[in-house]
């Protein structure tokens, strides 16, 4: 088995052989009921190290440590460095694989991943170690303010998604988490068309890897820009997923729960249409709300 993305597979559609590790584990607990604790057998989300490594021009740096769920971890670093700005596309790749050190110890094998890029990353400084905790977001910028003057795609006029279909995704999202029903530790992130159709769900203990998860998986499909897809967060809306979802050309970020300031004011400024508290015919829409239509509904 060669866990790797190989040589040449920027050119067409990408083969992959990757391992598959569950993203979640059993363990006993003892559990409370009314007062009467009972042991019992229940499920944990599996929360790892992933260390990220760059390979550009002949030298190899560690990029990033992020604690992630197993699974898709080709998928995360592909739609980190998407969202990092230090590629625009899949052709930028030359590889990706695990590390897979003698030395390193049974349970860690794939917790390295090295990313191998055709020529210089398009990032002006990437010698740094960006240490992630699963709460953390925007990883690698140096400051907000990097972040809201940095370049993206272009944000266009469309599309219009009626408020019906919108409505639909969190529940088509939630029938989608496998890793959240089992554990109740995990996030969601859904990848939709504007007819409401699902593309791409994928769960991670860390909501920004998710969202890299699923940007990951667009651009080696070769679907960037996502300009006619809708972004479904299982829980708030952050700056940092904001400003992921810029970086692969997401005109709707939708979320059963808030949207943060900082998340907000980027979005406006960027054209994007941020949709919070989607719960059945209920909703706030917090920014250009001309790409949510429905007959009547948003005179």
């Amino acid at each position: 088995m060669n866990p790797a993305l190989p040589d040449g597979f920027g050119a067409g559609p990408p083969v992959t052989t990757v391992v598959t590790r569950t993203p979640t584990r059993q363990a006993t607990v003892f559990a409370v009921n009314r007062g009467v604790p009972v042991q019992k057998s229940d499920r944990l989300a599996i929360e790892e190290p992933l260390e990220i490594r760059l390979s550009a021009q002949g030298s190899v740096s560690t990029l990033s440590i992020t604690m992630r769920t197993p699974g898709n971890d080709f998928e995360l670093v592909a739609g980190f460095l998407l969202s990092e700005r230090i590629i625009d596309s899949r052709e930028q790749i030359l590889e990706i694989a695990y590390c897979l050190d003698g030395d390193r110890n049974a349970t860690q094998q794939y917790n390295v991943v090295t990313a191998r890029l055709r020529g210089a990353s398009g990032r002006a400084s990437v010698e740094r170690l960006v240490m992630a905790s699963s709460a953390c977001g925007i990883c690698g910028s140096s400051s907000i303010e990097a972040v809201e003057t940095s370049g993206h795609p272009e944000i266009g006029p469309g599309p219009v998604v009626p408020f019906g279909i919108l409505a639909t995704l969190p529940e088509v999202l939630r029938s989608g988490q496998i890793a959240f029903s089992e554990t109740g530790g995990v996030h969601g992130i859904g990848l939709f068309n504007t007819a409401g159709e699902m593309l791409c769900i994928r769960e991670d203990v860390g909501r920004h890897n998710a969202v890299d998860k699923v940007l990951g998986w667009a651009m080696l499909e070769g679907r960037l820009p996502l300009s006619e897809s809708i972004l479904m967060v299982s829980g708030r809306v952050s700056f940092e997923i904001v400003q992921k979802a810029l970086q692969a050309g997401v005109p709707i970020v939708a979320a059963v729960s808030a949207a943060t300031s900082l998340a907000v004011g980027l979005a406006e400024s960027a054209g994007m249409t941020v949709v919070g508290f989607l719960r059945g015919d209920n909703a706030v829409i917090y920014s250009n709300r001309q790409r949510i239509g429905s007959p009547g509904a948003l005179s």
